[in-house]
């Protein structure tokens, strides 16, 4: 059956045909572009029709909407914008590695992480495509299948994410510190290998997965990170973690977990990779040494701590500090735990009474005492990354996948941790954390909601906003992601100067006469 006349009738664009679809509905007569005709050997030229430009319905021609427009035309702005903004090199170190899909897909993914943290699986299409993060990285399938195979593939690129890490190593200075430290995150798995018991969780009875992070101190950046099996230890993964990432610069400090003698064939290796490591206060060195009679007081310090520093037998030095305060706090406690269980025994405590508040230390640099106990004592940044990666990301549980999955999941998620981590050192450097908590001046990020035609440098009066409040448009213009209104001039003090318009005749000068004396 052909088209209606009256259809056809309709005024529309030239060059232009009216195709009937078939199916009732106001798209049924679809308009579409002649594109021209073809002409067919022995047969009548044939004409080419192009894509559909518009539809007639209820006797009008109704052009179709364009792709752009068919999305919202507003989204939630300030989280994003910061996100983005806090992650453009990352960006650019994924683009020298990855696919552009993969590149895309990755920082989408990660935002969204920090933006919403515990975000479910079947949640990020929703928060994606109502954010401007859909702006920033457009096109991206983000529904929960997607997303679980994405991870799947990410996990399988093990060369890649070593590239990737490898190229933020080699940005580390020589003299900075690279702290190095794990943590166990819950994973009950029973269809990969890396879930296993560790030595914590065996009273749980759960199982876990091992994430080893390295952070450099100096330029307080999360500097790589690897995933290794739950049962594995710190000391065990040390040697592999160092040769996997390629890391051959710079000073590591780590725990007592990471002993130097499990990297003795790295640091052979690298010679500008050095070490500065606790060691246990029953090592036969420090009393072989005399380390507990110290020779002088650290200055520059919030509580009193004393120090020694001596060269031992194959050229390394042990660095030993006494904290009074911490001193103070472990004798309290050790004498409440005995007075509490009334095993209180003199000669114990007599042996442990020099060691309370007591930290040794041992190196193969030369150093004062006071740049080493400031390594070290810096080192609680990474404490923080830890707990910005279990609590404010809500990562700390995987889900039951294989290990490529676990594998591409915990790349994601280093990612997220890098971003989380510069945004709470940008709101401390603004001074917003003096009077907001990091969910707090987020949560205002995430209602300055904007129009996506916008101007892209933005200002708190150019009427392009949606219901933003006061204090996100603060917070966005301290954070430097939108314009400031200009400041008005200040006032001069005191009373404003009078302009003489005309001059007046002076009065003469004296009292002037009650009865005047007529001219």
């Amino acid at each position: 059956m052909g088209v209606p006349k009256e259809i056809r009738e309709v005024p529309r664009p030239a060059n232009t045909v009216v195709v009937d679809n078939g199916k009732e509905g106001p798209r049924r007569y679809a308009v579409r572009e002649r594109l021209g005709v073809k002409y067919v050997p022995g047969g009548n030229p044939q004409p080419l029709n192009g894509s559909v430009i518009g539809y007639i319905c209820d006797g009008k021609y109704v052009a179709k909407e364009d792709d752009a427009q068919a999305g919202p035309d507003m989204l939630s702005y300030g989280s994003s914008a910061l996100v983005w903004q806090e992650s453009r090199d990352i960006m650019d170190d994924l683009l020298d590695v990855y696919p552009i899909e993969y590149a895309y897909e990755i920082m989408a993914i990660a935002s969204l992480k920090v933006i919403r943290p515990r975000i479910a699986s079947n949640r990020y299409s929703t928060h994606y495509n109502r954010t401007f993060i859909s702006r920033y990285y457009p096109g991206l399938p983000m529904s929960k299948n997607k997303i679980t195979s994405f991870y799947q593939h990410l996990g399988e690129k093990g060369n890649l994410r070593k590239k990737f890490y490898r190229r933020r190593v080699e940005k580390v200075a020589s003299d900075h510190h690279v702290a190095i430290d794990g943590m166990l995150k819950q994973d009950n798995s029973i269809v990969n290998d890396l879930s296993n018991f560790s030595y914590k969780s065996r009273v749980k009875g759960t199982k876990d997965v091992s994430v080893v992070y390295a952070f450099d101190i100096e330029s307080e950046e999360i500097v790589c990170a690897e995933v290794f099996p739950g049962n594995c230890t710190d000391a065990s993964a040390y040697a592999d973690f160092i040769r996997d990432n390629g890391i051959t610069k710079g000073i590591i400090v780590a725990d007592k977990g990471f002993p130097p003698s499990k990297i003795k064939e790295q640091l052979d290796e690298r010679p500008e990779l050095h070490f500065l490591t606790p060691i246990k206060r029953n090592d036969v060195r420090i009393s072989n040494n005399g380390m507990l009679d110290f020779e002088g007081l650290l200055k520059d310090t919030d509580s009193n701590v004393m120090f020694k520093k001596k060269r031992i037998q194959g050229g390394r030095y042990l660095y030993a500090y006494r904290d009074a305060l911490k001193a103070s706090l472990e004798e309290k406690s050790y004498l409440d735990k005995k007075s509490t269980r009334r095993d209180f025994d003199m000669e114990k405590y007599s042996k442990k009474d020099r060691n309370f508040g007591v930290i040794v230390f041992e190196s193969d640099l030369d150093m004062d005492p006071e740049t080493a106990y400031k390594c070290y004592d810096d080192r609680w940044m990474l404490e923080l990354v830890f707990n910005y990666y279990k609590n404010d990301e809500g990562l700390d549980f995987t889900n039951v996948q294989n290990d490529f999955f676990v594998y591409g999941a915990e790349f994601v998620n280093s990612i997220a941790t890098m971003i989380t981590y510069r945004l709470t050192k940008r709101f401390r450097d603004t001074g917003l954390l003096r009077t907001m908590s990091y969910g707090d001046i987020m949560e205002d990020l995430t209602s300055a909601w904007r129009y996506v035609d916008a101007p892209a440098l933005p200002s708190r009066g150019d009427g392009r906003w949606v219901h933003t409040l006061l204090s996100a448009h603060e917070c966005m213009e301290a954070l430097g992601i939108s314009q400031a209104p200009p400041k008005a001039e200040p006032k001069k003090r005191g009373r404003p100067k009078k302009i003489v318009t005309e001059e007046k005749p002076k009065r003469p000068r004296g009292r002037p006469r009650k009865n005047p004396v007529s001219e």
